[in-house]
């Protein structure tokens, strides 16, 4: 089997990059790297302890001139 140089590695990265845009490659390397990492750990038998969600901020609702009108009026 063949070793793999420079010249077929920036053929696959030119490839990658015509295939799935420049805005979507940082996204796959990441999810990539995060299931790797994930596998790693759980073959290695780490577990690294859960990390509680954040609650999401909520949104205030908004005043708009038409509901302060019908508010002022009796």
């Amino acid at each position: 089997m063949p070793n793999i140089g420079t010249g077929e590695i920036i053929l696959l990265l030119l490839l990658a990059l015509l295939l799935f845009g420049a805005k979507r490659l940082p996204e796959i390397g990441r999810s990539l790297g995060h299931g790797m990492r994930e596998f790693k750990d759980s073959v290695t038998g780490k577990t690294q302890p859960e990390q509680p969600e954040l609650p999401t901020p909520q949104a205030e609702p908004t005043v708009t001139a038409a509901s302060q009108h019908e508010n002022d009026q009796p």
